[in-house]
């Protein structure tokens, strides 16, 4: 009963009602919003050549607010979470 070939698919030649193909590429490739400006997406790359891309998106960046920003942030919480755990900070001052 099950020795039988199985049957295929059928194939249409279906395209989007507001689809208008001016070099845009397929209409149904899905793709991230950001993608064409990160350099850090795309092929598997090594570890270092993923730290180093990230570095110079980082170094690169016309918005340097936005990474001060980011810095104090993450100093903030690493703050907190010392406190957190009661760690003595003044074993750095003298």
């Amino acid at each position: 009963m099950g020795r039988a070939k199985l049957p295929k698919n059928k194939k249409f030649s279906y395209t989007p009602r507001y689809y208008d193909d001016k070099g845009q590429g397929n209409p149904f490739e899905i793709k991230h919003k950001f993608d064409a400006y990160r350099t850090t997406v795309g092929s598997n790359l090594s570890l270092k050549s993923k730290f180093t891309n990230a570095l110079n998106d980082l170094k690169n960046n016309p918005d340097s607010a936005a990474n001060k920003r980011i810095l104090i942030i993450v100093s903030i919480l690493v703050l907190i979470f010392l406190f957190i755990i009661d760690f003595d900070l003044s074993i750095f001052f003298s």
